[in-house]
Order: C-alpha cells, then sequence, then structure tokens
C-alpha cells in the first residue's frame, strides 16, 4: 500500500487519539527509515528515544526471531528464563536488586507509585501521599497522568487519581522540602524532564532531593524512562549526579523497540510486595525479554555509553554555533543525545521543514525542538541534520 491508502484506512479504522500524520513508515534499518512511498529519511526521534541501538539491529533481530522460533509467552504463573537473566544483568549495572517487568512506561510508573504505597503499609505506618512536579510527564494511565504535571493532560479525565500531587516546581529544592508532610510516602520525578522541554536540572539538584527524602523518610522514585538506557552518556541518567533512588522506572529503550517496562528497586523497598500484590500478564515475557538481553548486552560493552558521549557533545557544540548565528534560538538544553532546542517561536513548521528534508524530529513542548535519535549516530548523521537546521531558520 500506498501512503494515501494507508492514511485512508486509518481514518476510517483507527480512533482519532493522534490526530493528522504525513508519514506511513514501512521499514528501517539503522539510523534510517523509508516510507510507504519509497522515500528514506534520517531518523533523529527514534520512535521517541525507542530505538536507540537503530533499528533492525540485527543481534536484536536475532534474538527476538530466535525466541519467537522457541517460546513467546507463557505468562508469569511460571518461571521464564529469559526474565530472570534479565533481571540479573540490571542489577549488576545498577542499585537495584530486585525487578518487576511490565509492558511501558506508564504501567512501570503505576508499578512504583502502588510499590511505595504498599511498603509504608506493610511498615506499619501508611504515607500514602505521592508528590509530583510541575511540567512532569510520568504517563497516560490515571495514576501516571495525575502524577504528570501538566494541566493539558489532566482535562476531560478528572477526577483524578486522589494522593498524587503534581505541583512542585522543578529543580526548587525549598519547595520540595515545604511541600513534604508526615502522610508523604514518595516523591517522584524525572532525572532530567523529556516532554516537559529537555529541562536539565541544576547541578546538585538531584542530590538535594535525594538528601531530602533520606531525611524525611520518604522514597525517592526516578522515573527513567526516557533518560535511562544510555540516552545521557550513562546508562542510567542519576549516575550523573552520583546518587540512586529507592526506585527507578525503565521502559522505552530497554528493548529497543519491542514493547516492556521494568521497575527496579532496593532490596528493602521490595519488602513492600508479596504474591499477589501486583502482577502483569505480558510483563517480562519470553519474546520483550530476548529483545531486552541483546539490547542490554550492546548498551554496556565497552565504548558505547563513550560514543553517546562523543557524538552527544559534537552535536551540541554544532547546535550552539548555530544559536550564535540564529537570535530565533533561545537555549539549547541536554545531555548525551537527549537535547532540546528552545526557540522563540511555534516548532511545528520547523519539524515539518525538516521532515521535508528528510530527517525526523519532534517537539517537546510547543517551542522546543527535540533530538532523540539513535545512541549509534555517527558525527556525519549530526552535520546533515546542523545544515538543515541551518538552512530552515535561515529561512524564517
Amino acid at each position: 500500500m500506498n501512503t494515501s491508502q494507508i492514511k485512508s484506512l486509518n481514518d476510517q479504522f483507527i480512533l482519532n487519539t493522534y490526530g493528522e500524520r504525513k508519514l506511513a513508515l514501512v521499514r528501517g534499518s539503522g539510523v534510517s527509515v523509508w516510507d510507504a512511498d519509497g522515500r528514506e529519511y534520517l531518523d533523529f526521534f527514534a520512535g521517541i528515544a525507542v530505538v536507540s541501538l537503530g533499528h533492525c539491529h540485527p543481534e536484536v533481530t536475532e534474538a527476538i526471531c530466535r525466541q519467537a522460533r522457541t517460546l513467546v509467552h507463557v505468562s508469569n504463573l511460571y518461571y521464564i528464563e529469559r526474565q530472570v537473566q534479565l533481571a540479573k544483568i540490571l542489577s549488576e549495572h545498577s542499585f537495584a536488586s530486585r525487578w518487576f517487568f511490565c509492558n511501558c512506561g506508564a504501567t512501570a510508573n503505576e508499578a512504583a507509585i502502588k510499590l511505595a504505597r504498599r511498603y509504608w503499609v506493610q511498615k506499619g505506618t501508611p504515607k500514602p501521599d505521592i508528590l509530583a512536579m510541575q511540567q512532569s510527564f510520568h504517563g497516560r494511565t490515571l495514576a501516571a497522568l495525575t502524577a504528570t504535571g501538566q494541566p493539558k493532560y489532566h482535562q476531560g479525565f478528572e477526577p483524578l487519581a486522589s494522593g498524587i500531587s503534581a505541583t512542585v516546581p522543578y529543580d526548587d529544592v525549598e519547595a520540595l522540602e515545604r511541600a513534604i508532610t508526615p502522610s508523604t510516602g514518595a516523591v517522584i520525578l524525572e532525572p532530567i524532564q523529556g516532554e516537559g522541554g529537555v529541562r536539565v536540572p541544576s547541578a546538585g539538584y538531584l542530590r538535594a532531593v535525594r538528601e531530602i527524602c533520606s531525611k524525611r523518610g520518604v522514597l525517592m522514585i526516578l522515573d527513567e524512562v526516557q533518560t535511562g538506557m544510555g540516552r545521557t552518556g550513562k546508562l542510567f541518567a542519576h549516575e550523573h549526579a552520583g546518587i540512586f533512588p529507592d526506585i527507578m522506572t525503565l521502559a522505552k529503550a530497554l528493548g529497543n523497540g519491542v514493547p516492556i517496562g521494568a521497575l527496579g528497586c532496593t532490596e528493602e523497598v521490595a519488602s513492600g510486595f508479596g504474591p499477589g500484590m501486583h502482577a502483569s500478564t505480558f510483563g517480562g515475557n519470553p519474546l520483550c525479554t530476548a529483545a531486552a538481553l541483546a539490547t542490554v548486552s550492546v548498551m554496556t560493552r565497552p565504548g558505547f555509553l563513550e560514543h553517546v558521549c562523543e557524538v552527544g557533545g559534537y552535536f551540541m557544540e554544532k547546535l550552539h554555533q548555530l544559536a550564535a548565528k540564529y537570535p530565533v534560538i533561545r537555549e539549547i538544553r541536554g545531555k548525551g543525545l537527549m537535547i532540546g532546542v528552545e526557540l522563540n517561536t511555534e516548532v511545528k513548521p520547523v519539524v515539518d521543514k525538516m521532515q521535508e528534508a528528510g530527517i525526523i524530529c519532534g517537539p517537546a513542548g510547543p517551542k522546543v525542538l527535540r533530538f532523540v535519535p539513535p545512541l549509534v549516530i555517527e558525527k556525519e548523521h549530526v552535520d546533515r541534520v546542523v545544515t538543515a537546521l541551518d538552512t530552515i531558520l535561515g529561512a524564517l
């Protein structure tokens, strides 16, 4: 089918939750994708920071095919070999000693909220309230939506979940300190706010949050759904701050495109869940954990994260050169290959023009251009993107 035919069927049969789209992507390889009409694009959005090893990575593809020929699904009523192997390798590379697997970032954050509440009940000191940050994004399910500090996502879905408040200003230590009460059981936040505009907190902020949580007896939940799995040049973004949370959530890049979410926590916090307290039909099944195992194996090889830092630094340098040239660029923010370019105008026309130039990127709010490419891009790909952006900004 061509793009027009696909669009016609979409308009007839698909629920209209995504609005008008211009592309029908049907094939991918490495850092490139092709639409149904045969045109090639350089993908600097990676399915919203998901396909971090590039499209159809050979090792991930082979792992998926091998597992699909062996066993796709059984359920968590049985031990799953690939699941325990994945939990082991994640534990070896993180603070977490216990893992729960689910389907996506939203369900990982739902599990984190439930675990935090249940932990304090198990301790005999119920503390049900959860604090979240303004401009945050934690998912579209009800509790995750309530923890999302952007009112535009709440409209029409009230009443929201009780006991969850997303009113604390991000990167404001004093505001967080004031907001904590005796009934506060956890604070959930992103190490870098993604959907909120690629907002990087000031140096020392995450460490201060960790200290406040420890001092006040509050669990620290870090949503690493977008920042995790090497995106910022460390396997997990909180490593830059030299701290670790009590609970961490992952998804997106963990399976390089195969849907999987994960919650990791300390041994102490893991005591909050027992048999029957939480579950997932598909979570951690043989197929998705085989894909994730292959993905993590590649990401943890020597030199992989160093490459992210090198190319990310090169990209930032080139973007700053554009900022010196074009006053329309207000600020460039990011870490590694999670980069936001804030303009003083709407970014949608720029995103559209980049697409016309054969480059896929996306917004992070109305005025922030977001680049979250596969982590395997090279400097030559960056040069192509910067050249196209130079031309487009010059024509504004």
